[in-house]
């Protein structure tokens, strides 16, 4: 057998070094992109877990979400006070991105365009507690920090996380809506699972005149838009307008197991409670939410005993 001579020696080593560099960068490639790849968002479909969680925590004590109660626009350091030492279950404010510097999401309702609390702080205050809370978003620029803001606190938040916008033209809305495209890009995130996707109409009412209710055309619109969800999705819907629309919406609910209905008004709207019956009483309890004043509430309950 012939011996190499040395400079054959020294290519051949060379040439093994160079594989093994190679190699060894090859793997740690790999390694890196593992530790580093983009968690997927979860193809499972998912259940509203509302009702479960305030069981679970004795808050309530039978499964009708009509038990459900709510503190509205804590806007404020002094409303969020007031609503985490209040009775409700779930607590709701708005978000919009402060129109000066620095320009981060604050907690404020249309004409408003500052406050005295941020997004960062308030959910500092609300992670403290085992209440749930819903974002309501009034501008699309807000809804990308507001979501990193929100993923940083996830494992100290205890309670459900509802993520509300209007994304579609609604009866008498003269409102913009969001854009649901953009909106649901942004929200729908790996760290979102299991959040409740409150997507409703922009509506509008007026006193002593006829007005609408949800039209086939809007029910299926948005049905379109939710239909490729994997997340539970309640519908904001405004009671002044469920009279003439319980076909429309009750069509709404069958498509999937996984909405709901949220009913809501507004303080200078007119609409009799008992209108709410045919919701109550053909609807699933688990599957239809009641924000409604206290004086709404209370006539409610008298009419049906909950």
């Amino acid at each position: 057998m012939a011996v190499l001579n040395s400079p054959s020696l020294i290519r051949l080593f060379r040439a093994r070094v160079i594989v093994l560099i190679l190699t060894c960068s090859f793997v740690l490639c790999v390694v890196w992109n593992l530790e580093n790849k983009t968690p997927e968002i979860s193809t499972e479909l998912m259940t509203d877990q509302t009702l479960e969680y305030f069981l679970s925590q004795g808050k309530i004590q039978v499964k009708d979400a009509a038990d459900i109660e709510w503190a509205h626009a804590a806007n404020s350091k002094n409303k969020i006070t007031e609503a985490l030492q209040s009775s409700a279950h779930m607590i709701e404010a708005d978000i919009l991105l402060r129109s000066n510097d620095p320009k981060e999401p604050i907690m404020a309702h249309p004409p408003e365009t500052d406050s005295d609390v941020t997004l960062r702080d308030w959910l500092k205050e609300v992670k403290a507690s085992d209440k749930g809370v819903k974002l309501d978003f009034k501008s699309l620029a807000a809804v990308a920090p507001s979501m990193v803001l929100l993923d940083e606190v996830r494992a100290e938040l205890r309670g459900p996380v509802w993520i509300n916008a209007d994304i579609l033209p609604g009866p008498g809305g003269k409102a913009t809506p969001l854009d649901p495209k953009v909106f649901l890009e942004a929200t729908v995130t790996p760290g979102s699972h299991g959040d409740v996707l409150s997507l409703g109409w922009t509506t509008g009412w007026t006193a002593d005149t006829h007005n609408p209710g949800y039209s086939w055309e809007m029910v299926r619109e948005m049905e379109a838009v939710c239909r490729t969800l994997r997340h539970p999705v309640t519908f904001p819907v405004r009671a002044a307008l469920l009279a003439q629309s319980f076909s429309q919406l009750h069509w709404l609910l069958q498509q999937s197991d996984r909405y709901s209905l949220t009913i809501w008004t507004g303080h200078t709207d007119v609409f009799v409670v008992k209108d709410l019956l045919p919701y109550r009483s053909e609807i699933d309890k688990t599957r239809i939410y009641y924000d409604l004043l206290d004086s709404q509430r209370t006539q409610l309950r008298g009419l049906t005993g909950y």
